[in-house]
């Protein structure tokens, strides 16, 4: 062996044992050679292994930690979000020395407005009362702020009470809160502790109000209808076992939904048993439709192309279902790439459209409904890769869709889809409309404020609300915004 190799092959060796120096070493090694190139690509692998050693060693003596946010790479943090269940429960403890202290019972007599995932169609309008659209730069007046457990979901409003779910210690709990002043007024719980590493830990679905009755359905499966003013268990049966159904990668996230008696559940079942309608006062069964595994968007109801129906999305198409009988009327393909799940909602464009939109370079299309006497039948009417929602659901107005296309805000027009702008970091968040304003959750708690206009990218105001990784979808109800994730929930004033 000559010299000139031993000494190159010495030089080599010395960079496993002394990385810092050594990788100067390897690429000055390739000057002069032809290899310069060569020699910087393999110096950028080189460092793959040792920055991967130094990270490690980090989370292991350090306290750092991994948090998936949404995106690619993970978030490296040392404060994770996760529920301080000490500081929860001695805030609950506090709300439960004021109800013995003679508090009355929180009365609201005006009718309920938002009890239904996403507001009262489940389309992200909000349009019960004007809002302040000229929001102080120090941000809105916070009427409460407090613990809470963790979980996904959102709240409904009805009776003064806001009702969410949240995962407490090894429990699924449904819980109610005064609207006036964040008490905690009731917990209805069981036990159940869904968990996944990248999605988080706790229950997905926001519940649903109707009348006096809440429903509420956990990660696992238990579905529960519970007396809104007390908290008493009804009824309850688990929609996995009773329809034999598996459960989902990330936990069942489907919210009920209330037509008429009918309370409309997505366990995914085989042999017809994928959508399932109970009796929402018994939970006998009405009827059972279609064998597609489930996915983890909500059912709707709305009317297309003349038709009032259920718009359904499963795990390979988007469907319209007979309210009554639960029998399909019309498909449309829909998978969601990299072997995903849908999980945005639909959004109706107009009388007889509606959008679809996914994440992991799914992207979206907009489906026509249309009927003839032969019945009805769906077809694409424009497609593109603008607009891929991934956690949150878009809105429409007047004629323009906005959402976030992963984690930046973009407008789409409905009729061609045409992209008006992309504009705005807002994490993997969540957005309302109200107003001609787009009032926007951001992915780390941010409160945003931008002009539903497709002329240009507005944002007039921003401010911190809450603080860690927040995919939870903000509420709305008589001017009041309720925000929260798995650590934190906030009311904030947002009347005029």
């Amino acid at each position: 062996m000559n010299a000139e190799l031993k000494r190159s092959l010495g030089m080599r060796f010395s960079t496993l044992l002394f990385p810092p120096a050594g990788l100067v070493v390897l690429w000055r090694s390739t000057l002069g050679k032809g290899r310069k190139l060569f020699g910087t690509f393999f110096v950028l692998l080189y460092c793959i292994p040792y920055t991967a050693l130094i990270v490690w060693l980090m989370i292991r003596f350090t306290g750092l930690q991994v948090e998936w946010r949404g995106g690619f790479p993970p978030v490296l943090t040392y404060s994770k979000t996760l529920p301080n269940f000490e500081a929860l429960e001695k805030n609950r403890a506090q709300h439960a020395q004021q109800t013995s202290s003679n508090i009355s019972a929180p009365t609201n007599n005006s009718i309920p407005y938002w009890t239904d995932f996403r507001g009262p169609r489940r389309d992200g309008i909000y349009d019960e009362t004007p809002i302040r659209t000229n929001w102080p730069a120090k941000g809105l007046i916070e009427l409460w702020h407090q613990p809470i457990g963790g979980g996904y979901g959102s709240f409904v409003v009805a009776h003064g009470l806001a009702f969410t779910m949240e995962q407490r210690r090894d429990c699924e709990v449904a819980t109610a809160y005064d609207l006036q002043t964040g008490r905690e007024v009731w917990t209805n719980g069981w036990a159940g502790y869904f968990q996944e590493s990248m999605g988080g830990d706790g229950p997905r679905a926001t519940p649903v109000s109707d009348g006096d009755k809440i429903y509420a359905q956990g990660a696992e499966g238990e579905l529960r209808c519970i007396e809104a003013l007390n908290g008493k268990t009804i009824w309850s049966k688990n929609i996995l076992t009773d329809n034999g159904a598996s459960e989902l990668a990330y936990g069942m996230a489907s919210s009920p939904l209330i037509v008429g008696e009918k309370l409309i559940v997505q366990p995914g079942g085989p042999n017809g048993r994928s959508v399932v309608a109970y009796n929402k006062h018994t939970g006998a069964v009405i009827w059972k439709s279609l064998d597609d595994p489930a996915a983890y968007s909500s059912p709707m109801r709305v009317n297309l192309a003349g038709k009032e129906q259920l718009l359904i999305v499963t795990a390979t198409r988007a469907v319209g279902l007979d309210v009554e009988s639960g029998k399909l009327l019309w498909e449309q393909p829909w998978v969601v790439n990299l072997n995903n799940r849908n999980i945005a909602q639909p959004v109706v464009l107009s009388s007889n459209q509606f959008l679809l939109s996914a994440g992991y370079n799914t992207g979206c299309q907009a489906v026509e409904i249309t009927r003839s006497e032969s019945g009805f039948a769906a077809r694409t009417i424009w497609k593109n890769k603008f607009l891929k929602n991934k956690f949150t659901s878009s809105v429409v107005s007047n004629g323009y869709i906005y959402g976030l296309d992963e984690d930046i805000l973009t407008c789409l027009d409905a009729r061609s889809g045409e992209r008006k702008w992309k504009d705005g970091r807002y994490g993997y968040g969540q957005l309302l409309l109200a107003e001609g304003r787009l009032i926007i959750l951001t992915g780390e708690g941010e409160l945003a404020l931008v002009i539903a206009t497709p002329e240009r990218h507005e944002e007039l105001a921003r401010f911190q609300a809450i603080h860690g990784k927040t995919w939870n979808h903000p509420a709305i109800d008589h001017g009041k915004l309720l925000v929260r994730n798995a650590v934190e929930m906030a009311c904030f004033n947002l009347t005029p």
